[in-house]
């Protein structure tokens, strides 16, 4: 029995910071990535839900005394403008930042045991709550997270608190994506982030993410940030 967490994207970039505090503060965790832990391709919606209707989940979850569920997996999608925008690069986004972490979401409230709290993040993001020229499947991916975190918190179901975090910039992988999108806009201002070093540091970021989570009033913001 114990305190379980459930991480997606958690070999790499901020989820790798997210586990390593989660763990220094005894949290058993299941990661959940395309290539490491339980490898799920999360872009592929059938593939998520014929490992939801498994038995992996629900027997990770049923001696658990808190439940801890972190949607960090995320792709940044066609950094175009629309009317230019990959059809396959724009489905993959809209699966992995929303379609998964609603599913997943729904999961865990589903299978946790009977008056076992959970706490659910989603990792949001700025461009999520602002227009970036260049990121409409972005931003609209992150908007619907937030809305969909908003949203849950005003059912009010007991033992339940959620909300996004945009953990601000930091230095992953996606951000090394970001400056090579030789098509995106607004690429100039990132890549001079970097050369600033205006970057967090992943793991520090992701410490930072789990101060918040586990933080006594951990969902009464239920938009917040970094």
């Amino acid at each position: 029995m114990g305190r379980k967490a459930i991480v997606t994207g958690h070999s790499r970039g901020l989820g790798v910071g997210i586990v390593a505090e989660l763990e220094r503060r005894d949290y058993t965790v299941l990661g959940i990535s395309r290539s490491a832990g339980e490898a799920l391709d999360l872009s592929d919606p059938g593939a998520v839900t014929a490992w939801l209707a498994g038995d992996t989940l629900r027997d990770f979850l049923a001696d658990a005394e808190e439940i801890v569920l972190v949607n960090n997996a995320g792709l940044l999608g066609p950094a175009t403008l629309a009317g230019e925008q990959d059809a396959a690069a724009t489905i993959a986004a809209v699966n992995v930042n929303v379609t998964a972490p609603i599913l997943l979401t729904n999961a865990v409230l589903n299978q946790r045991p009977a008056d076992v709290p959970v706490r659910v993040a989603h990792i949001s993001s700025g461009a999520g709550r602002r227009p970036l020229e260049g990121w409409s499947v972005y931003c609209a991916t992150k908007a619907a997270v937030d809305h969909h975190a908003t949203t849950v918190a005003a059912e009010g179901q007991p033992g339940v608190r959620i909300a996004a975090i945009a953990p601000g910039v930091v230095d992953t992988g996606m951000q090394a994506e970001i400056r090579g999108s030789e098509g995106f806009p607004g690429r100039a201002d990132f890549v001079a982030l970097q050369e600033e070093g205006q970057l967090a540091d992943a793991s520090e970021a992701g410490a930072a993410v789990v101060d918040l989570l586990l933080a006594d009033d951990y969902g009464t913001e239920v938009l917040t940030r970094i």
